[in-house]
């Protein structure tokens, strides 16, 4: 079974690299694969017309996460507590988006979901919760959204799961469009990516993701080549010694293995 994890978002894409930061290519037209679901060992997975899987739910626990790179999306936790405001950009099957609703009860999440199939897919067979004042799921492209000068500074961390049927990479990763990220996040705001360690799409999102970020750090390879990426802001030293004490308290409240994310970071820093 594939585990490689997919969210639809729409077919062409924009340039990526420095000077395409200030050429935007035409108005991208949405194509959307047909929805499918199957179920094993008590675990709903939602594909788009292929074995391809786009996420799940375990249907005991619909507010957990199911697939261990979700659980890797998550990291930005080591590094922020309480998050006001949370984005999601790809809603697959609103599995992290109902994380963050249930374990940040303080926190505004907006999820970002171009086909309106994945949204009420999600309310009917996920579990995803209704609309409220904490919570908004929005139909709409994500290059727009994240490029309207009101979100601008908006949020604490922002997570990034945008992938086709085909499974050819990220359908969005240019420079221009980290850079609305970048632009969309808190001074001190982070953002955790959906990546292919072994796609051609992979080199390409890393450097365009450094040339916008002052530092990103990548988590060891999951499942079928999953690779979640972790953008910041600012330039970053880590700190270990505060990271593992951090992990400690994330997994004795959420059973998220959040050491093993530490020793991820620490290979990196070796």
């Amino acid at each position: 079974m594939l585990i490689k994890r997919k969210s639809i978002e729409a077919e062409s894409n924009y340039r990526s690299g420095p000077s395409a930061a200030k050429t935007r290519e035409k108005k991208r037209k949405a194509v959307f694969a047909p929805i499918t679901l199957s179920e094993h060992d008590g675990v709903r997975y939602l594909h788009f017309g292929t074995e391809w899987i786009q996420g799940a739910m375990r249907l005991r626990k619909p507010d957990w996460l199911e697939l261990e790179y979700a659980q890797q999306m998550m990291a930005w936790m080591l590094f922020k507590e309480n998050p006001k405001e949370i984005l999601q950009l790809g809603l697959g099957t609103g599995a992290l988006t109902k994380f963050c609703y249930q374990y940040f009860p303080a926190s505004k999440v907006t999820a970002i979901e171009l086909n309106p199939a994945v949204i009420t897919i999600c309310e009917s067979m996920f579990k995803l919760p209704a609309n409220n004042e904490r919570l908004q799921v929005i139909e709409m492209d994500a290059m727009d959204f994240v490029n309207d000068e009101a979100q601008q500074h908006r949020f604490d961390a922002m997570q990034v799961d945008l992938y086709d049927a085909t499974a050819k990479g990220p359908v969005l990763d240019s420079a221009e469009f980290y850079q609305a990220c970048f632009d969309c996040l808190s001074d001190d705001g982070i953002l955790t990516v959906n990546l292919f360690g072994d796609h051609p799409s992979f080199n390409k999102n890393i450097k365009a993701l450094r040339y916008v970020f002052g530092t990103v750090l990548c988590l060891p390879e999951v499942h079928e080549g999953n690779v979640v990426a972790i953008a910041f802001k600012p330039r970053l030293k880590l700190d270990l010694d505060y990271l593992y004490a951090r992990a400690k308290v994330i997994q004795e409240e959420t059973k998220l293995p959040a050491k093993q994310w530490v020793d991820g970071l620490a290979e990196t820093q070796r």
